[in-house]
């Protein structure tokens, strides 16, 4: 039998993936006892709104094309095939049936911990999860900041969003330095976010 892998499992809606996604990426894998990065692209949040949400498959490829040569990263579209809106503690189970071999650890921003009481099942996840938080500027730990499933890392701040970067293209910015230089490619190809 094989040495169990520690996966993070890095979730979001990558509308587009950046940078600063690829940043924290890649400081789990380095600085952390990680040995990959898997980027877990979700079809939608329960608690975000969808109207500005390209399609999944656009979003999984804007993923793939940001990590392809990067053996540390994998794109997972798990939540694909699973009933909407998806939750994280089922995800979580599947992953754990499907990949026994896999410690699964979850990575999010402070930004999470406000709400995080509202995730379906949350204290399961933590009973059964480790979860590495990274800072993200103006959010705090709250409550959590002693729970003994949580553990807190000084990621390199990025003040880096998808919502300004979508922003920024429809005004008709120039954002190549803020995104892999193929994804931005293939976003101007595609005209995204352009309306």
């Amino acid at each position: 039998m094989g040495k169990t892998k520690i996966t993070g499992l890095f979730f979001g809606s990558f509308n587009p993936i950046h940078n600063g996604h690829l940043i924290i990426g890649e400081y789990m894998v380095e600085f952390t006892n990680l040995d990959e990065v898997w980027f877990v692209i979700s079809p939608h949040n329960p608690l975000k709104e969808k109207k500005n949400l390209l399609p999944d498959y656009h979003r999984l490829a804007m993923v793939n094309i940001a990590i392809e040569d990067d053996p540390r990263f994998k794109s997972c579209n798990i939540e694909f095939k699973m009933p909407q809106p998806s939750y994280t503690i089922d995800t979580l189970t599947y992953l754990h049936e499907k990949y026994p071999d896999h410690q699964f650890v979850l990575i999010g921003g402070t930004d999470i911990l406000p709400t995080f009481h509202k995730w379906k099942n949350y204290k399961e996840i933590l009973k059964q999860y480790e979860v590495y938080i990274y800072n993200r500027p103006g959010s705090d730990a709250g409550d959590y900041v002693s729970h003994p499933a949580i553990r807190f890392f000084n990621a390199p701040l990025m003040e880096i969003s998808a919502s300004f970067i979508r922003q920024a293209i429809k005004e008709g910015k120039d954002v190549s330095y803020m995104l892999p230089a193929r994804v931005y490619e293939f976003i101007r190809e595609m005209h995204f976010y352009e309306d």
